[in-house]
């Protein structure tokens, strides 16, 4: 054990500095609440992706931006000094990288001589037609006789073939048939369905 050698304040403060420097750097780096980049990824990961999906629809566009933003911030680990404000300089990488998105994409929208108007709907197409013709072949189909209005509900709107629609009402096919012959002549008579036919 070698005994303690009595120095002037000047050079002991010069003795300590080396001795203390690294005890202090040792309490900063305990005192940092994340001493790793991979630390501070585990733990606030699902924070920040909150935040990339709050700017982006895509969940997979979401994961990418917030790689891109932690990416930034990697580069960025030794010169950032308050570890304690990393959170707002990931936010500030995320909406920096999405600005850069938005100001890249591509854009779908072209000047042009004429307004490029949709085609115009066919008479068919248009749903108030629709509901005037099915109102209107409903009310000619209830004017026909029970029997043929029922073999041209199974034929037409239930689709069943002409044997089974005979099978269905225990008749041949054959009347069937000339009844729904009959049937459908009617129909096209019928003055209401009038407006299909020009």
């Amino acid at each position: 054990m070698t005994a303690p050698v009595c120095t002037s304040d000047s050079n002991a403060a010069t003795a300590l500095a080396p001795a203390t420097a690294p005890a202090a750097a040792g309490a900063r780096a305990q005192t940092l609440p994340y001493p790793s980049f991979s630390s501070y990824v585990k733990a606030r990961q699902p924070v920040l992706l909150r935040t990339a999906r709050s700017l982006t629809a895509n969940p997979s566009d979401a994961e990418d931006l917030l790689q891109t933003a932690l990416a930034k911030t990697y580069v960025a680990w030794e010169r950032i000094e308050d570890h304690r404000a990393l959170d707002g300089y990931v936010r500030r990488a995320l909406l920096n990288t999405r600005t850069s998105q938005w100001r890249k994409r591509k854009v779908d929208e072209f000047a042009c001589d004429e307004l490029p108007e949709p085609e115009p709907v066919p008479c068919g197409d248009d749903p108030a037609e629709r509901q005037a013709l099915h109102d209107a072949m409903w009310r000619a189909i209830m004017k026909l006789p029970a029997r043929q209005r029922a073999m041209v509900v199974l034929r037409y709107y239930e689709d069943l073939s002409e044997a089974r629609t005979a099978e269905v009402l225990g008749v041949s096919v054959g009347t069937v048939k000339s009844a729904v012959s009959r049937a459908l002549g009617k129909l096209r008579e019928d003055p209401e369905l009038g407006f299909v036919r020009s």
